[in-house]
């Protein structure tokens, strides 16, 4: 709290204004570039001149508008499941989805990678967790064996395993396959959060259950953020009727909040179409990822710990200080200079003392497909500049 974060005076796109001056923006998941996209914006101005901003009321309480619905079908015929259901807030699709299913007595086993936004939700459902090793699939393989020996009662339980598509707090992309191979062995149900996949991974941008040409359906209950590849705003819960049916009766964030403001949900549906219409878009952005984290080889005392396909590309220090509290101020510190020297804005992976995480902090940069090529080249030779002056020594 002693520092004030940096301040935007203009929209969240592939450039920013800081302080009055245009930076490169590599710390907003803008992923497609549709931030401020001519048909996002016409939907949303046509959207609000007919709902106006707000519902004012949560869906089972006369907040649900027509365009809520053709906002959950149009999702469900994307991704090839049966029905969604909406959230009002990202994060929040997680905080209730999750305690929505596992109740206290189920047995949840967790990637020790997956974000506060699953952390809290698994907190909140009272259930047993059980954390395996990092995207390591022998650790969850072992873990569940385990789990499934020493629990006489387990058959009779509910169990999940839920894990990230795109982790956020590593950049590095989960093994859907094997994933869905346990889960089978084991018979165990799967929570796959796509926030950071939706839109980006897949043939089409379809996601993880597309990148490893598994069928949705082997995946029990898919959560997203719209906040990203969509730039909008909200979140959304996809799988069975069963599933989704389950939350609107059950679910706190879906019962308790006003509903999705209408032009948010209106913009999702034009992103979606415009997806749909531009595969290109999906192109240049790996192409784009390609660039970056080969500009960034060989940079001193830092090493990429992301996917090379995965739109989030992670840098962590090659050796640790041994105190979280100094490797953030180092990676504070060369996020200040790159800003402050050569207008190029990333951001160090600070984390809420409520965050359990125990995964390397490191700097995340954000990649969009409306990044040029001189945009990355900026962002690439700035931070091998800054990291050679600040982490001499460290490689």
């Amino acid at each position: 709290m002693e520092k004030e974060a940096p301040v935007l005076e203009s929209a969240a796109g592939p450039h920013t204004t800081i302080n009055g001056i245009d930076v490169v923006n590599f710390a907003s998941a803008n992923y497609l570039g549709l931030m401020g996209h001519e048909k996002l914006l016409e939907s949303c101005i046509s959207a609000l001149e007919k709902y106006g901003v707000g519902s004012c009321g949560p869906r089972g309480f006369y907040g649900t508008i027509d365009v809520h619905l053709d906002c959950e079908a149009r999702i469900a015929r994307f991704l090839g499941t049966p029905d969604s259901i909406l959230y009002s807030y990202g994060l929040s699709t997680m905080f209730s989805a999750i305690p929505a299913f596992c109740k206290k007595g189920d047995i949840v086993i967790v990637d020790e990678g997956v974000h506060w936004g699953i952390q809290n939700g698994l907190y909140l459902s009272r259930s047993t967790i059980v954390y395996f090793k990092h995207n390591n699939m022998e650790s969850l393989r072992s873990t569940l064996e385990k789990v499934t020996q020493d629990n006489k009662r387990a058959k009779k339980l509910r169990r999940y395993i839920v894990v990230e598509s795109v982790y956020q707090n590593s950049g590095q992309i989960a093994p859907l396959d094997e994933i869905i191979r346990l889960k089978e062995k084991y018979r165990f149900r799967v929570l796959l959060d796509e926030s950071n996949s939706f839109g980006v991974l897949g043939k089409s941008g379809r996601g993880l259950t597309e990148h490893y040409n598994v069928p949705i359906d082997k995946v029990d209950i898919v959560t997203a953020a719209m906040g990203h590849a969509l730039a909008s705003e909200g979140g959304f819960c996809t799988g069975s009727n069963r599933v989704v049916d389950h939350q609107r009766l059950s679910s706190s964030g879906y019962v308790f909040s006003a509903s999705l403001p209408p032009y948010l949900a209106s913009a999702a549906i034009t992103a979606i179409d415009v997806i749909e219409e531009n595969p290109q878009l999906l192109t240049k952005l790996r192409d784009n990822v390609k660039t970056l984290c080969t500009g960034l080889l060989g940079i001193q005392g830092l090493e990429i710990a992301s996917d090379i396909l995965s739109p989030i590309v992670f840098l962590i220090l090659k050796k640790s200080t041994g105190s979280l509290k100094n490797d953030l101020q180092l990676l504070q510190d060369i996020a200040d200079r790159v800003l402050k020297e050569h207008s190029v804005f990333v951001a160090p992976s600070k984390r809420s003392t409520l965050d359990k995480c125990n995964l390397p902090v490191g700097i995340r940069l954000f990649v969009s497909a409306a990044h040029t090529e001189s945009d990355l080249q900026e962002a690439y030779e700035s931070l091998k500049s800054v990291a050679a002056s600040i982490l001499t020594g460290q490689n």
